[in-house]
């Protein structure tokens, strides 16, 4: 069901003018704007930020082994879903791999910078995209999956977001966030991509679990490549002149030897092994019924 964000009012019609308030969103070329006031400047990343990561998301060995490793959650923990709602899609990078495999389910897809949706309307044009604050998600029991990637670091009220997927997910439905991991591999980077914070495996847990999910399984990724990654971040803790994208500019023969440790990490987790450390997290959760 949707949810009118005025008056709070549950209804199931097709457009989303709101049949007892009135209430209805905006419109930015087409797409519904929930939290105008967000929608074109906040407190994360500015709109040409998209541009960017567009070009370089394709072939990374980072982006490319997150993809695989949601992927497979998906398909292991929720292979009957009919509807999936990714919170953050910025440029439709997982919604893109998500209508190649997922053949049957319908995708959502929300973002709190509108310009991000265009890049993800190009890539996945059989979406449903939005613009929302993910901490007022218009949505009431209306999803049987909602995924959020790299997205509730990025939010102060990280609580208060959860607490809204929690309501948007249909009662047994589920969830899977991935964050990143470990505060000792602060560095600049962090600040410069608007971090709020890193995260432990039982803050992580604690906040899921006080939301009302019950915890499936959570890991650690990027785990093998760990000691490279705290010998770069340390190099970068103090750094006032870094590029954000420089972690993405990488040199093909090295991108390709990163991507093969990502792949043997990804079939030692789908064979069962759990990570203590690594620089990000995956956490699947369920909705109780």
């Amino acid at each position: 069901m949707k949810e009118c964000l005025n008056c709070k009012t549950h209804f199931h019609q097709a457009d989303w003018v709101c049949p007892k308030c009135g209430f209805a969103p905006t419109l930015d070329n087409g797409y519904p704007v929930f939290a105008p006031e967000l929608a074109q400047v906040n407190d994360t990343y500015e709109s040409d930020f998209f541009t960017t990561l567009a070009q370089l998301e394709k072939g990374h060995f980072w982006f490319e082994g997150r993809n695989q490793l949601l992927l497979w959650a998906v398909k292991k923990h929720f292979p009957h879903i009919k509807n999936l709602f990714e919170i953050g899609c910025g440029t439709g990078f997982v919604l893109q791999q998500f209508a190649h495999h997922l053949h049957g389910v319908t995708l959502f897809g929300s973002d709190l910078l509108v310009d991000g949706l265009r890049f993800a309307n190009e890539r996945v044009p059989s979406a449903t995209l939005f613009q929302t604050d993910a901490r007022n998600i218009p949505y009431y029991q209306e999803f049987d999956l909602i995924g959020a990637f790299d997205v509730i670091e990025h939010i102060e009220e990280d609580e208060l977001a959860l607490a809204q997927m929690f309501k948007a997910l249909k009662p047994g439905g589920g969830l899977i966030i991935s964050v990143p991991q470990h505060q000792f591999l602060w560095s600049v980077v962090d600040d410069m991509s608007y971090h709020k914070r890193r995260y432990h495996k039982q803050d992580l847990v604690q906040k899921v679990e006080k939301a009302g999910f019950k915890v499936i399984k959570t890991t650690s990724f990027v785990s093998l490549l760990l000691p490279l990654m705290l010998l770069t971040r340390s190099r970068k803790a103090n750094q006032t002149d870094l590029d954000l994208f420089a972690e993405f500019k990488l040199n093909p023969i090295l991108n390709r030897l990163l991507s093969v440790v990502m792949r043997i990490e990804m079939s030692l987790i789908r064979l069962g092994i759990t990570f203590r450390a690594g620089g990000s997290r995956v956490l699947i959760a369920r909705r109780p019924e």
